[in-house]
């Protein structure tokens, strides 16, 4: 067992009032290196995990009750009452042990599955990035130790409480602890006073708390419950283990109409009798309730649900709430972001243009920062070919502009290169940071302008203006070397989407040259200038790249101005200097274009919102099969900005034939509209997202899906589903895990609902038959319905729940979101097999009592056996041994709504369930020895020993899997095929399609890029 942090406690420093060399010394740390993976491993079972105790957890007794507490046993135990009234102890005893037994694997299955579901909430809570072994990596929050170096960054929850030791424009919100509305900026000062309130002590952070500007790292000072947050008891991050989903709601409302439809059956039979009570009616009655009660279904429900959640962690996704599993198999459209979802997120810089010097190439792969910098010239091609004539630029060569904006690449950047000392990965290159800030700062080491390299040489970084998806760029200010002429001049250095870059520029640079940005006519702008950027722009994305600009200018603060507290970021951000253009390549994942083509043959539509430029993205979306490779991208109606989109009224989209599949320059604004007017048209969409921002879409969508690894923890908490490896090929696992859950539910629901039909039809006509006391004659005894119920019938359909996926599960098209479990066809059929059954079974009970016994029906033969009833309880028993096997049978019938089930293809792949073929044999060989051991043959079941009667259920048998499969052959010839989809090269053809009946003439806006 791990030690709890309590008593610790109060033990430890003031923190706040501690030098970070003093707290680093205290934890035995290293604010660069961090913790090795062994000290983080030993600290973890000093300290326990950082996770607050007694918020929530699995409760066996909640779990327990759950399995009484529903109407299904309330009238069991109804039943079990009254068979004990009425000295009925044989029976009164199997139900009560029915209950128990169903109550016990009830539990067991469900607290399994709540264990299961806990497990996967804590995979799913807020992660942490640390570093640890030199190296920055993410672990779940609860795996966070004192210690460990922590960072954050904008969105962010914060894991443990922390003494910060790096801060740039940090500021988090505290309203849980202080009640502070406003968000705290925090810095570095050294605190004197140990009493410090918490609100003032700006040099830590606190657990629960967030980022909502600016980033951060800090020593982990204190986790669990010996954090501010857990010393007050309270928790944020809590997930309702009883939450209720659609489907819950759709099942309880079934148990009330079979509730009351048990009740207008057992009016019924007190009518038949005249309203006359006895015992034997009154048991009579109980039997046809219990009759029309699918016992076993809370069971079967709970062990499909857990097995769900289980296979879609599986393939890496982790349901954070189920609704969404029943949510995903009516998915008509994902949108999807580009970057580490479509694409590998493995971006390098491969080539770049500035104004006067033209083109260059760049070698080198990932983040090693091995390669080289060719000049290639304004004529250069494809910037991975080799062109003649090209100059490769050596390490601190090149102009000044050159040099300009390499220290744009670097020091506008967050990312660091590291070659780690770690014996463990001998020494290779690692990288902390954004992929796109990894590869400009691989751009700087190539050029021999790494970071560190220009920090050394004078560089003090002043402020930052961190990436804001509203602004699409971010800022630096630093102070220059200091030379013998005074101290160094402060510049900006700025990086982001060209038009939101050339906005803040009035001047660029032509070669070495400056050149105002202005007409002839002040404050006109340069439109000759802008084009040539935009042109060499289009030839940089038609190639798939990314494409950013980099600006720069030197900045004279005013006298007496804070350069950390009064910078205003516009004023940061305006008469820069253009410097030139990189492009940056992020592969496609392998699996993404066979995943896509997968979504058209399901009938699913793709959309891909990204921020990048119009060009790079639709290069990537032909590369992945989103649209067709061979349409344009020039006015092309598939491929919008968001300037364009957003810009559009409500009417006009809905007026749109078609919904872009490409919307570039995406803002989170853009996604929310996207899902509305996905939402106009009653399509059911799936939504992406990893930043801050993507919360609101994601809520807005009917299933938000957040990205594990690169996702912030606030996108995390918005969403129904996280994947863990941030891949859309994971997304359509999901969709078809999904649609598989759905189908299996409709499966074992008709099985069991099928059982009941037909035990209702045996009883319900079974009243016609009086004994000489004026008593019905029961058909099937109270013990062999629950036994058919619970032990037959709810083995089988948990197999059911278990099926694998058909091979059409992904070639059908999406069920409508409003179409429930019992569909037109789901209905009838229940009622078509549930009858053959009933009556074959109502058959061959009246072949043997009236074509063999002569039709007596004794006295009493509801209570005991006797000589005069020996013919009742070999048609009880004939009866009992068809609809098992009926049941047993009915199951391969279930496992397609319209494919043959008895095919010799159809039955080898019931091998792959192994839990449906064990429960069919298994159910068939049990049923024997209780129609043959004395006394609980005759005693309990009500029915004797069989001889020559098994002819009659073998024949049975027979007759009812020739007619159900030619009632699905029936089906199959005077129904709409089920399998009727249109696939991808269909889909394809329809974009093009599209396309051609759009005007020629019909012009595309194009975004403005000032004002």
């Amino acid at each position: 067992m791990v030690k709890k942090k309590t008593i610790e406690v109060e033990k430890q420093p003031a923190f706040h009032s501690l030098t970070v060399e003093q707290v680093a010394e205290h934890y035995d740390t290293h604010i660069y290196e961090g913790l090795t993976s062994q000290q983080a491993a030993e600290r973890l079972q000093t300290y326990g995990p950082n996770e607050l105790q007694g918020n929530g957890g699995v409760k066996w007794y909640k779990v327990l009750w759950r399995q009484v507490a529903n109407t299904l046993v309330v009238i069991l135990l109804i039943a079990t009452a009254l068979a004990f009234a009425t000295k009925d102890y044989p029976e009164g005893g199997v139900i009560a042990a029915v209950i128990i037994m169903n109550a016990a694997i009830g539990f067991w299955q469900e607290f399994n599955a709540e264990q299961t579901m806990e497990a996967l909430r804590n995979m799913s809570s807020p992660t942490s990035q640390v570093i640890r072994d030199e190296t920055r990596m993410t672990i779940p929050n609860n795996q966070a130790v004192p210690g460990d170096i922590m960072i954050f960054e904008d969105g962010d929850v914060v894991g443990a409480d922390c003494r910060l030791f790096e801060v740039f424009n940090l500021e988090t919100d505290e309203a849980l602890l202080t009640g502070e509305s406003l968000p705290v900026q925090k810095n570095l000062e050294f605190i004197e006073n140990e009493e410090q309130s918490l609100g003032d002590r700006l040099n830590m952070v606190f657990s629960s708390t967030t980022v909502v500007k600016g980033r951060a790292k800090g020593i982990i000072i204190s986790t669990g419950m010996g954090t501010q947050i857990g010393q007050i008891a309270t928790t944020l991050m809590e997930v309702g283990n009883n939450e209720t989903t659609p489907l819950q709601k759709r099942l309880n409302n079934m148990a009330y109409w079979i509730f009351f439809a048990a009740m207008i059956l057992v009016v019924i039979v007190f009518g038949v009798h005249k309203f006359v009570y006895s015992n034997e009616v009154a048991i009579y009655a109980i039997s046809v309730a219990i009759a029309m009660i699918p016992e076993g279904l809370v069971a079967v429900v709970t062990l499909t649900m857990a097995f769900g959640v289980n296979r879609m962690a599986e393939v890496k996704a982790l349901v954070r709430r189920l609704s969404s599993l029943e949510s995903l198999g009516a998915v008509t459209n994902i949108c999807s972001d580009k970057t580490g979802t479509l694409t590998q997120s493995k971006m390098v810089a491969v080539r770049m243009w500035l104004p006067g010097d033209g083109f260059y190439r760049v070698t080198g792969t990932g983040f090693l920062p091995q390669g080289d910098i060719y000049r290639q010239g304004d004529h250069a091609g494809d910037g991975n070919v080799i062109q003649s004539g090209e100059t490769k630029i050596e390490t601190g060569e090149g102009g000044n502009q050159f040099l300009r904006a390499i220290q744009a690449a670097s020091l506008c950047n967050m990312a660091e290169l590291r070659k780690t000392t770690n014996p463990q990965v001998h020494g290779e290159w690692t990288a902390i940071g954004d992929p796109t800030e990894i590869a400009l700062q691989v751009l700087a080491y190539k050029a021999g302008l790494a970071k560190p390299e220009l920090l050394t040489q004078g560089f003090n970084l002043v402020a930052e203006f961190p990436f804001d998806s509203s602004v699409k760029r971010m800022s630096v200010l630093y102070r220059g070397p200091d030379s013998e002429s005074g101290p160094g001049d402060h510049l900006v250095f700025l990086k982001g989407a060209t038009e939101r870059v050339i906005d803040s520029c009035t001047h660029w640079f032509d070669g070495d040259q400056e050149r105002s940005m202005q007409g002839e006519k002040g404050g006109i702008e340069n439109d000759a200038f802008v084009n040539m950027i935009m042109e060499k722009v289009e030839i940089m994305a038609e190639q798939g790249l990314r494409v950013l600009s980099l600006a720069y200018r030197r900045y004279h603060p005013e006298p007496g101005v804070d350069l950390v507290h009064d910078l205003v970021r516009d004023e940061v951000e305006k008469d820069l200097i253009f410097l030139g253009l990189v492009g940056i390549y992020d592969p496609p994942r392998a699996e993404s274009r066979p995943a896509v083509l997968q979504c058209y043959d399901a009938g699913i539509r793709v959309h891909m919102l990204t921020g990048d430029h119009p060009s790079t993205a639709a290069a990537i979306a032909k590369e992945v099969a989103i649209i067709p490779s061979d349409v344009p991208i020039k006015n092309n109606p598939l491929i919008m900005t968001a300037p364009q989109f957003d810009g559009m009224t409500d009417e006009e989209v809905d007026k749109l034939e078609e919904l872009p599949r490409v919307v570039a320059r995406c803002s989170p604004t853009t996604k929310v509209k996207m899902i509305a007017a996905l939402h106009r048209r009653n399509l059911f969409a799936v939504m992406t997202g990893d930043g801050v921002n993507d919360s609101p879409s994601l809520k807005a969508a009917n299933v938000g899906i957040a990205m594990g690894q690169s996702g912030s923890d606030v996108a995390k908490q918005a969403s129904d589903i996280v994947l863990t490896d941030d891949n859309f090929a994971t997304i359509v696992k999901a969709v078809a895990e999904g649609r598989r859950i759905f189908v299996n539910i409709q499966k074992f629901i008709q099985h069991l609902l099928s059982a009941n039909v037909a035990e209702i039809v045996v009883l319900v006509v079974g009243l016609a038959f009086k004994d000489g006391d004026g008593h019905s004659v029961f058909p099937m005894s109270p013990v062999q319905i629950l036994f058919l119920n619970m032990i037959t019938s709810s083995p089988p359909a948990m197999g059911l729940g278990l099926e694998p996926a058909s091979e059409y599960n992904m070639s059908e098209p999406p069920r409508s979101a409003k179409q429930g479990l019992f569909t037109y066809e789901i209905i009838m059929d229940t009622f078509v097999y549930g009858l053959a059954m009933g009556l074959l079974t109502f058959g061959a009970f009246c072949l043997v009592l009236f074509g063999n016994n002569g039709g007596n029906l004794g006295s009493g033969c509801n209570n005991e056996y006797s000589d005069g009833c020996h013919g009742v309880f070999l048609a009880r028993a004939t009866g009992y041994a068809c609809l098992t096997l009926l049941l047993l049978a009915h199951a391969i019938n279930c496992r397609s709504l319209r494919s043959p089930g008895w095919t010799i293809k159809n039955l080898k792949t019931l091998r792959r369930n192994k839990m449906l073929w064990i429960s069919i044999v298994f159910g068939a060989i049990l049923m024997v020895p209780f129609i043959y051991i004395p006394g609980v043959n005759r005693s309990v079941f009500k029915h004797t020993s069989l001889s020559y009667e098994w002819g009659y259920v073998f024949a049975v048998l027979f007759i009812f899997i020739g007619f159900a499969d030619f009632y699905k052959w029936i089906k199959r010839k005077t129904m709409k095929p089920l399998h009727v989809r249109a696939n991808s090269e269909l889909e394809m053809e329809r974009m093009r399609s599209y396309m051609s009946t759009q005007t020629a003439h019909e012009e595309t806006t194009e975004p403005k890029l000032r004002g």
